[in-house]
């Protein structure tokens, strides 16, 4: 069943919003059970400091994908997802910037490692060359507007066990150097931007014979490539202020925690990634609150359920790693409760994307950026790891409340209406969670 404009009805969307959501989730975690499987064997492989820098340059490596990225793919659906017929032209301009983005970022990560003397700076400069690779990651852009995502999701699974052979390989060999495994984490990733390539490239239209500008496109997209930079920083920052304050054996303990919480909020940003192109249909249909609080408020209060559940464990489940990696338990509870609060921002933030008011979202990222280089100055030197997890708490809850007044003043205003209650699900479902998980604990 279609609306008179032609598009699926909300129902069905939904529905393909939450399987392509699904397929996503299923490939992350397998994707996560990969990476926890390396981080744990490396944890014993490596020495303490080692390890530290190994998850160190992982957090990097993260923040230049974001960099490389520059807005281009959101841009790329927001331009084409109705009218397929621009995706070759928007394409043709989005990788002219991420090839600039990519090879600049070479130069910063990889030149900035021979700079700083960082052990292994040569391996850590190839492995910083992968994120070229999203130049032709970027023909990927006809799955996620058909919001048909088994493809991508295969491919990325398969990357993921490619990476892990590689390190199951260096292990094997008894290989000690970090960066070596960093290269083989950057070639799994890099292998999967290719063949989504060569996958996509029978789906691309014809190219029409006119171009479109990069210089317009980037102006439009600088906003979410820095808004999704702030988002990435606020994120991985905190390794900076743990290493120069702490050091990096407390800091690879930390940053198992921090993994956890990447593989706790990915349903929350799949399913926002996944509902752009639902999301700007609805705002010009005039139901983008609707929407919005169609999706956000049950993940919200299955996100306050899970967490919750998980919180008293966190002891439990960094012991793991070793014992010596209790001490992020703390710090961990609070990530998880950050976590929860990813699940309406995400949604939110893509709520922004959709109305076209990307100056909106970069103020929203901004102002968490600021929010969190507050929080860890204030809080890393006097509670560690705990108080960068703090920081992070309280970032989260900002992107929460500047999204959603944003949102109201861009006149989305449904998400808040009447039925706004049922937000209250998320942190009602926490406590609920907690309660029913610590009366388990031995």
């Amino acid at each position: 069943m279609t609306t008179s404009t032609g598009t699926a009805a909300p129902a069905g969307v939904l529905r393909r919003v939450l399987g392509g959501t699904s397929l996503l989730v299923l490939g992350r975690l397998w994707g996560s059970g990969c990476t926890f499987l390396a981080l744990w064997l490396l944890a014993s492989h490596l020495g303490d400091a080692e390890f530290g820098r190994y998850t160190f340059y992982l957090a990097v490596f993260m923040l230049l994908d974001s960099f490389v990225d520059c807005g281009t793919g959101a841009i790329a659906v927001q331009r084409t997802a109705d009218d397929a017929g621009e995706v070759p032209a928007v394409l043709a301009a989005t990788r002219r910037i991420r090839l600039v983005a990519g090879l600049l970022g070479v130069a910063l990560v990889g030149g900035g490692a021979f700079a700083v003397g960082e052990p292994g700076a040569g391996w850590i400069l190839l492995a910083s060359l992968y994120p070229v690779t999203h130049v032709l990651e970027l023909s990927a852009t006809v799955f996620k507007n058909r919001i048909a995502w088994r493809t991508p999701v295969l491919v990325r699974a398969f990357a993921a066990g490619a990476s892990l052979s590689l390190v199951l390989l260096f292990l094997f060999l008894d290989v000690q150097e970090p960066g070596l495994f960093l290269c083989a984490v950057a070639g799994g990733s890099a292998t999967a931007n290719l063949v989504l390539h060569f996958v996509s490239r029978p789906h691309l239209p014809a190219a029409r014979a006119t171009e479109v500008p990069w210089r317009p496109v980037l102006a439009a997209a600088l906003p979410l490539g820095l808004a999704s930079l702030c988002q990435q920083t606020y994120f991985y920052v905190d390794n900076v202020f743990i290493r120069l304050w702490i050091g990096d054996v407390t800091l690879g303990h930390y940053n198992v925690g921090v993994r956890l919480m990447s593989v706790a909020i990915m349903a929350g940003v799949y399913a926002a990634l996944v509902s752009l192109p639902w999301f700007k249909r609805e705002y010009a249909e005039g139901r983008l609150g609707s929407a919005v609080a169609r999706l956000g408020q049950p993940i919200f209060a299955l996100a306050g359920l899970a967490t919750g559940l998980l919180a008293p464990w966190s002891a439990q489940l960094l012991a793991l790693f070793g014992e010596e990696f209790v001490e992020a338990s703390l710090s961990l509870r609070w990530l998880l409760g950050a976590a929860a609060l990813v699940y309406v921002g995400a949604t939110m933030m893509t709520a922004l994307v959709a109305t076209g008011r990307t100056g909106h979202v970069l103020t929203v990222a901004a102002t968490g950026l600021v929010v969190n280089l507050v929080g860890n100055t204030l809080l890393v030197p006097r509670l560690g790891i705990d108080g960068a997890a703090i920081a992070t708490f309280a970032t989260e809850g900002t992107v929460v409340l500047g999204a959603g007044l944003l949102l109201a003043r861009a006149g989305v205003h449904r998400f808040a209406g009447a039925r706004a209650w049922p937000w209250l699900g998320g942190p009602a479902l926490f406590g609920l969670g907690w309660a029913l998980s610590a009366s388990l604990l031995p």
